[in-house]
């Protein structure tokens, strides 16, 4: 009795009830989607480098990854002695150590910014005109014979002010000059600094679209990161957070948030000798970047210490370790980009990166696998933990950490399953939530 049969399906509400409230969320359907895009699926470089304008060279790539591997061979010239020093566990020496190598041979740097703002100074208008000129041809050149950095670009001065019109016309001969040299590259990226008010923001936005439409490039073409390093780009004098705002004020340029550790410690009035990237005072800017970015395709990139890794090998080695530290603090914290100051902070960096993704890669790619397979576990995953196990080996993946034949060995997917999981569209997130 019963076995086999149907029950009956009943409703109560007319169709025309669920069509009205769907027409009356339209409009908010649609912000969620220009607001909310979710992460563009490209890859983020680990890293940040700056170098002064005037010490920009054709050569510079190849030279910060030359001083880096003669760091490796002068303080930690083999796996063993190089896991000593920052405590790797013995199956993650070998590997680690041969792929920093590796990466410092093939590709040292991942994001390089010409710096025309703290790390240029105030120099005379035809020196900074120049100056400006020369990074465009290089870069444009280094894409041109293969020797760039997958990301390339400058820091201009801010929109303050004093140093406004300065700022505007470097951006102009830097971009102009890359136009003329065959246009602008992939891998153009651009940092605002010291931003105050999303006023500000919304200029950069227009001076942009200005020169888009000058050359007649498609609108929005020309992202850029803004940079956090004033109290009030956290917290508005109202209470809100200025941060958010400054995303939306971008519209739909920025790309990145970049947390400058000194600057925005000396304006909370903290000590030079605590200033650092694991202050709580950082750590509450950050984590208040982090939720204002979240879903918004904009990336939070983390400041840099400058406890530098030179002298005797004693004082390199605690350079290293308290830079790999603090980039595997960041790591856990979802901070998947830093800031490097110096040519030695680049191994600790790399081996922090890869140690991070190796430890973790058996237990992602074996949760990954069963939930495409559908398979059973100790532990029940989602489509939003599937998107954040595929982002995990993705980010591996594009830094060198992991390769794929080895992730597809474990997972049974290939990199676009891997990028389908990564990036959903909204409703797969939601449908088993």
């Amino acid at each position: 009795m019963g076995q086999g049969r149907q029950d009956k399906v009943a409703t109560s509400l007319a169709g025309a009830v669920s069509e009205e409230i769907s027409a009356s969320l339209a409009p908010v359907d649609a912000e969620l989607e220009r607001r909310y895009p979710g992460d563009p699926g490209t890859r983020q470089p680990v890293h940040t480098v700056y170098v002064p304008g005037d010490v920009f060279a054709a050569d510079t790539v190849r030279s910060w990854g030359d001083r880096a591997l003669a760091a490796l061979d002068q303080h930690a010239p083999d796996a063993e002695s190089f896991a000593a020093v920052l405590g790797l566990p013995d199956e993650l020496a070998e590997p680690v150590h041969a792929r920093v190598r590796a990466k410092l041979e093939r590709e040292p740097i991942e994001d390089l910014r010409v710096d025309f703002e703290d790390g240029y100074g105030n120099r005379p208008d035809a020196e900074e005109d120049e100056a400006a000129a020369r990074a465009a041809r290089l870069i444009a050149e280094a894409y041109e014979d293969r020797t760039a950095a997958p990301c390339m670009g400058i820091r201009m001065k801010c929109m303050e002010a004093p140093v406004r019109a300065r700022g505007i016309r470097t951006l102009d001969i830097f971009l102009t000059g890359l136009m003329g040299a065959g246009g602008l590259p992939g891998g153009l990226v651009l940092t605002l600094p010291k931003v105050t008010y999303a006023e500000q923001v919304t200029a950069m936005a227009r001076l942009l679209d200005a020169f888009e439409k000058t050359h007649g490039l498609e609108p929005g073409r020309i992202g850029f990161e803004i940079q956090i390093e004033t109290s009030q780009s956290i917290l508005a004098a109202d209470g809100t957070a200025t941060v958010a705002r400054m995303i939306q004020a971008a519209e739909g340029r920025a790309t990145g948030l970049h947390y400058g550790t000194f600057d925005y410690s000396a304006c909370l009035g903290v000590s030079a000798a605590h200033q650092a990237s694991d202050h709580p005072a950082a750590d509450h800017a950050k984590a208040v970047m982090q939720v204002a970015a979240a879903g918004t395709g904009v990336r939070v990139c983390d400041g840099s210490t400058n406890v530098l890794p030179i002298g005797p090998t004693e004082k390199v080695h605690a350079a290293w370790r308290l830079h790999y530290g603090l980039t595997r603090r960041a790591l856990a914290r979802a901070y998947y980009q830093g800031w490097d100051m110096h040519p030695g902070h680049i191994p600790t960096r790399y081996a922090a990166v890869f140690a991070f993704y190796r430890e973790g890669f058996e237990q992602a790619a074996a949760r990954l696998a069963r939930y495409a397979n559908r398979t059973g576990g100790d532990v029940m995953d989602e489509p939003a933990t599937a998107k954040a196990l595929s982002g995990y080996l993705l980010r591996g993946l594009d830094c060198g950490a992991l390769d794929i034949g080895e992730v597809a060995r474990l997972t049974g997917l290939t990199r676009a399953d891997l990028e389908s999981f990564a990036v959903p569209r909204r409703g797969d997130l939601t449908a088993s939530a």
